[in-house]
């Protein structure tokens, strides 16, 4: 048996921790699933999640052909050659008969660097067409958050600030089950007294383990995040020296912020004055202080400015930079942070401007396609490509391991579009997902356990993907599925940089260069088996760059003109959806247990997930309002959104959600059936955590 025991270290590709796996195989199989003792991220532990990535080596069908759709509505299986050829056809099919952005891509955060590079590539640059990512639903807000006020998409903080710091908050965060190894770092912490506060309008498991929790009403986190600025400056806890040297427009913020009153912030959030009083005395008696937030805050109508505010108060206590600091955003997906900056889509790969043509051409020359094919302007976002679709000027889609038609918001609108398209290539490793119901075309990939790439964790660090199991005759990864089609678009030398994933790896290495994320010092090799890099990591000054856990803004510098962190502020807006006399109650939503991931798609066959989960949709409702309408523990509801839908639900019975609120969990279909079609105006995220409804019982 020991002859024969392989030990493979490879990346969890769930959630945007990155944790790293010690995969022991034997004769092609995985016996044994070891969380890598050692590793920065998660020294020796996991969530069930990673521990059942072996699950896939039974749930996925092996040896898997393309399938396309027939005359007569079957699926008929045809050979790989023929597969790309059909996609690679259609593509300029339709953009010769409807125009060059007749045709789009949605991608997702679980690929990896490489493979959104490639997509990005062909789509982007090659057929000049649009492609956006599932990073959108999480998080854009962010990446927007970042760069305005930081000057690019660089969140500071490493992992190891959440046992250095002595007053954590979080804020719209549920880290116990959305993030199980942040709150293991946060357990690890020894720092005396520390303090745990959490800010959030539901009691979530996070809050029941916290030493403070502040239960606002939804959607007012913008005006108490000014009111607790205005305090802080009243009472003049604040650090005058880090604001003058590396801060800009903080006395127009200041005077901004004046109109938001004590007694103002009470009547918006619903806090009293003591409380939020206490809030602000947290924050000042904190020697280093740090702020996390999550999709609380990102999935709303004013969420830009709401993450912002959250950096605001980190910028203007001097709590960035420094251990245990910072205005952080916690990310949702595996490679979320590879997305946002080499995906091709709001950016130029690395986080170039689409107007700068030395960069264009600098681009052109290192990926081998002409200049003019470098993409020139941010893609539309993923809302306008649904809207496209549904409006006739979008004919084919091609999505990438994402299942839009679960968890796209307001999704009966993706489900209407799925059945107006010409063309819709669904790649993914399931053929059941929902997405797949009304596919042209469907492109079987295999897991990551099959396959290689490097992923981008929350702190910026790159963590190897190996491959861990052999495959079958004719699996193939995303990224040889996307060359293939290339190669069958005729892309010819604009594709011959791109042959293998460790040729786009060095490709991507040299793009970085003199960039804030700059890791020309990351060697693919190097990368396999180690403890990950966090860029920066420039090449040539690797002894600089050494220290395994780092944090960017030590020395007051950020990436705007004058390397200083702007203040970002805004008065707030109207919310677009007020409960009123039709629709009395919020409809907030978020992750339901550890085990479930999004839409399940990997997750539900997982035997643990299916012990501890409902098979059927459930959401939370308050005590009092089931007793005030006859409602008993799983009895049936139906919920009317102001979307226009309905959906029905079983009922779980709690005081941990507050009255005229209902909480569901993500991960069923019929949750985002009643979510709006509302964004964020400058991230387009969509407003999930926003939507009213009624409901009756069934």
């Amino acid at each position: 048996m020991e002859d024969t025991m392989k030990r493979i270290q490879s990346t969890c590709n769930f959630c945007a921790i990155d944790c790293n796996l010690d995969f022991c195989v034997e004769n092609g199989r995985i016996v044994r699933t070891i969380p890598t003792k050692g590793y920065p991220v998660n020294d020796g532990f996991s969530c069930i999640k990673g521990l059942s990535l072996s699950k896939q080596q039974t749930t996925v069908k092996p040896d898997a052909l393309p399938k396309i759709r027939q005359a007569d509505g079957t699926m008929k299986e045809v050979s790989w050659e023929e597969g790309f050829q059909h996609v690679a056809d259609k593509l300029k099919e339709l953009q010769a008969k409807y125009g060059t952005e007749s045709v789009a891509g949605i991608s997702t955060g679980q690929l990896t660097l490489e493979e959104f590079a490639i997509f990005g590539h062909v789509m982007r640059n090659y057929l000049q067409t649009n492609v956006d990512g599932n990073t959108r639903l999480c998080m854009a807000t962010a990446a927007v958050g970042h760069k305005q006020t930081y000057g690019y998409d660089a969140p500071g903080y490493t992992l190891k600030d959440l046992e250095l710091s002595d007053t954590i908050i979080f804020i719209g965060a549920n880290p116990v089950v959305a993030h199980p190894i942040v709150w293991g770092r946060v357990r690890q912490n020894k720092v005396p007294g520390h303090k745990i506060i959490v800010i959030d309008p539901r009691k979530s498991e996070t809050a029941m383990n916290a030493d403070y929790w502040y239960g606002l009403k939804p959607r007012s986190d913008l005006k108490l995040m000014y009111t607790i600025a205005n305090m802080l400056i009243e009472k003049d806890w604040i650090d005058h020296k880090f604001i003058e040297e590396h801060t800009n427009k903080f006395d127009e913020f200041a005077a901004f912020v004046k109109d938001f009153t004590l007694e103002k912030g009470v009547e918006a959030t619903g806090l009293s004055a003591e409380q939020i009083t206490e809030l602000v005395n947290l924050i000042h008696n904190g020697k280093a202080v740090s702020f996390w937030w999550t999709m609380g805050v990102n999935q709303g109508y004013e969420a830009v400015r709401t993450a912002q505010s959250i950096i605001n108060l980190a910028l203007m206590t001097g709590n960035i930079g420094k251990p245990g600091t910072g205005g952080n955003s916690i990310t949702g997906q595996c490679n979320a942070m590879a997305s946002r900056l080499f995906s091709n889509t709001t950016c130029l790969f690395g986080g170039g401007d689409f107007t700068d043509e030395n960069e264009r051409a600098r681009i052109a020359e290192l990926t081998g396609i002409d200049v003019d094919h470098v993409a020139k302007k941010p893609t539309i976002p993923y809302n306008m490509i649904v809207e496209g679709i549904n409006a006739g000027k979008i004919k084919g889609l091609w999505i990438l391991c994402t299942n839009p038609r679960h968890s796209w918001t307001n999704n009966e609108t993706f489900a209407e579009a799925t059945k107006k398209l010409d063309l819709f290539v669904v790649q993914d490793i399931y053929d059941n997902i929902e997405s797949a119901e009304n596919a042209t075309v469907y492109l079987p990939v295999v897991p990551g356990i099959k396959k290689e790439g490097t992923y981008i964790n929350l702190e910026r660090r790159l963590s190897a993907l190996r491959q861990v199991l052999p495959r079958g005759e004719n699996e193939i990864s995303d990224y040889e599925c996307i060359l293939g089609v290339a190669k069958a678009l005729g892309m010819g030398k604009a594709i011959e940089k791109w042959e293998t994933p460790r040729m786009c790896f060095d490709m991507l290495r040299e793009i970085s260069k003199g960039k804030p994320c700059d890791f020309s010092g990351v060697k693919w090799d190097e990368l396999t088996g180690s403890h990950g890099r966090q860029w920066p990591y420039p090449e040539g000054r690797e002894a600089e760059f050494a220290d395994e856990e780092r944090r960017l803004y030590a020395d007051g510098k950020f990436f705007t003109p004058n390397q200083r962190a702007n203040f970002m502020f805004e008065e707030p807006l109207p919310n677009p959806y007020v409960p009123n006399e039709e629709f009395p109650i919020v409809f907030n939503t978020g992750r339901g247990t550890v085990g479930q991931w999004h839409t399940q798609s990997r997750t539900k066959e997982v035997k643990f997930v299916e012990d501890v989960s409902l098979s059927k949709a459930y959401l939370y409702m308050n005590t009092k309002q089931a007793e005030e309408n006859g409602i008993r523990e799983m009895d049936q509801i139906r919920v009317y959104s102001v979307n226009g839908q309905n959906a029905d639900f079983f009922v779980k019975i709690t005081d941990n959600v507050p009255y005229n609120q209902l909480f569901a969990p993500i991960h069923y279909i019929e949750c985002n059936k009643l979510t709006p079609s509302n964004y964020d105006k400058y991230s387009k995220e969509p407003n999930y955590k926003g939507g009213i409804c009624r409901f009756e019982k069934i």
